[in-house]
């Protein structure tokens, strides 16, 4: 393994490549595809979190117990594109690099083998990083350290780049305050602008858009008590019985199945995870079926929960409506998250949402809406890795 030095670059033994970013605190890791003239073709280029893949690139997160990653493959790459660079920032808001430089490892992405590392020294204000770039000469792939700074976080970057970044518009005066009626009508939900990335509960209710995520946190605190995941639905076609099966797996920080929780099996993790048992019919208002979470008993090895519905009998998503899954606070039953599916695919099954652990402690929930063909839990298990 060769430990880089600004500037210095080595030829890639592989074409297949993971460049994973580690510091003491969380990170926001992404890749840029560029062109010979330094910049993406379009937005679509920007591989993060929100937009984890491209055309041989992709995002990889580490579940909140490893650092995230970006993953080449240098012969699924479009022609025209020579370069691709890895950049990160610090998730908390300003938090510039000093005192916790990051360390990137650029690894087979087949065997995890480490190739080379790269820790950028003397940091001070930087607030986002271009850690390394994997560039082609003469016909040949290697790996560039840079360490190149921006005090003006991702944004910097990405216009540096090409990537359009939208400024936020300027709030309009605030009305005078209405008299308050006797009954005050529920606030609506707080909702994330497309590619705003994460969110937090200090709002209120959120609802989530597919691949957007929420953090669990609330006045700057994580929230560590007792939820409930409510899933529900309904027939498409009134008059006929709709049967499916919520389950959520649990997953270790490599990824690794550690138990499922379904009809058939209604407790997991030692009580931490249990099920509300079967709906036949999907009939009626309300969750159709519920499981409880306690995230403060989660026990350490668990890092990640997949929140799945199946069809067992074999009848396709495209025949229900209104499918959804919400996230609610067991002590005062008040809905904090809400994913409504808005899409169909005539498939037995489809992962809902995830609740990622994060090395701070605190839980993100991600809604999903990925539709898989499977009419148990245990066909879902191995989709689902790929969605953590």
């Amino acid at each position: 393994m060769t430990a880089m030095t600004p500037g210095s670059n080595i030829p890639l033994p592989t074409a297949h490549v993971a460049v994973d970013v580690a510091a003491p605190v969380r990170l926001d890791v992404s890749g840029l595809l560029l062109t010979a003239d330094g910049k993406v073709r379009s937005d679509d280029d920007f591989i993060f979190y929100n937009q984890p893949a491209g055309p041989g690139v992709t995002y990889r997160s580490g579940g909140g117990a490893a650092p995230d990653a970006i993953v080449v493959d240098t012969s699924a790459l479009p022609p025209g594109i020579e370069k691709i660079v890895v950049t990160a920032s610090p998730d908390a808001d300003g938090q510039s690099f000093q005192g916790i430089e990051p360390t990137a490892t650029v690894r087979d992405a087949a065997t995890g083998g480490a190739i080379a590392t790269f820790t950028p020294p003397r940091l001070g204000t930087e607030t986002a990083l271009v850690v390394v770039e994997i560039y082609q000469r003469g016909g040949v792939w290697k790996v560039r350290a840079v360490g190149q700074g921006y005090a003006n976080g991702l944004a910097g970057i990405a216009t540096d780049f090409g990537v359009s970044v939208e400024e936020p518009a300027a709030a309009p005066p605030m009305p005078a305050a209405p008299p308050v009626p006797a009954t005050t009508p529920a606030a609506p939900p707080a909702a994330a602008a497309p590619g705003s990335g994460k969110i937090n509960l200090d709002k209120g209710r959120v609802s989530l858009r597919k691949n957007e995520t929420v953090s669990l946190v609330k006045g700057g605190r994580p929230l560590l008590s007792q939820v409930k995941m409510g899933l529900g639905w309904e027939p498409a076609y009134r008059g006929k019985d709709i049967d499916l099966d919520a389950s959520v797996i649990a997953y270790g920080p490599n990824r690794e199945h550690l138990d499922s929780c379904y009809f058939g099996k209604l407790s997991i993790l030692n009580g931490a995870v249990k099920h509300s048992g079967d709906n036949l019919t999907g009939e009626g208002a309300g969750d159709d079926e519920v499981i409880v979470v306690d995230l403060g008993r989660i026990p350490a090895e668990a890092t990640g929960l997949v929140f799945t519905v199946n069809s067992f009998s074999g009848q396709k998503f495209t025949e229900v409506a209104k499918a959804y899954c919400r996230l609610i606070d067991a002590a005062t039953d008040e809905e904090l998250v809400r994913f409504d599916l808005t899409s169909a695919e005539p498939q037995t099954g489809v992962m809902m949402a995830k609740l990622i652990k994060q090395f701070s402690g605190e839980w993100e929930m991600t809604g999903l809406g990925e539709f898989v063909k499977s009419r148990t839990v245990r066909g879902m298990v191995k989709p689902a890795t790929k969605v953590l």
